[in-house]
């Protein structure tokens, strides 16, 4: 069994007239990420990790933003994908650590549906799924409240024959 590690991020800016989209839920707030996708920043930091892990490249690559196909795509479902393309590679995942960046909203009663959304899309127990929220004081574009950022390690193993 080979064990493999990667490291994720991702970045939106806050945009008015857009939903608010993090982990697969949508959370009542006054701007939303802007992106070509659902902008779920916290699942492409996601995605990225475990797409860097296998050595498969990034999210632009597989899910570019100049296709039709993905836009305003719902991020659970790429997630889901992405995790195929782990199988098919003769991966699975074994666990994710994932920190949203934001001075705003308050996340916390949403992270337990959010780390359900993530095990369900990647076939894995709740227990593998670490999902947190940190502020920066005020600082930076996440801390004026410009964007929001989300970093993700994972660990990912060969599947057993």
């Amino acid at each position: 069994m080979m064990m493999r590690i990667g490291q994720g991020y991702d970045v939106h800016r806050l945009a008015e007239g857009r939903p608010l989209i993090l982990g697969g839920v949508k959370i009542p707030f006054r701007q939303g990420l802007l992106g070509h996708s659902d902008a779920d920043v916290l699942i492409h930091a996601v995605m990225d990790a475990l797409l860097g892990a296998a050595a498969l490249g990034d999210i632009g690559r597989h899910f570019p933003d100049t296709a039709a196909a993905f836009k305003n795509a719902n991020s659970v479902v790429l997630l889901a994908h992405v995790r195929e393309l782990l199988a098919s590679n003769g991966y699975c995942v074994c666990n994710i650590d994932a920190t949203v960046i934001a001075q705003q909203p308050k996340i916390a009663p949403y992270i337990p549906q959010m780390r359900q959304n993530l095990a369900d899309a990647l076939q894995i127990d709740l227990a593998c799924v670490s999902i947190k929220a940190t502020t920066e004081e005020g600082l930076g574009f996440t801390g004026m409240e410009q964007g929001m950022a989300a970093q993700a390690v994972c660990l990912i193993k060969t599947q057993e024959a």
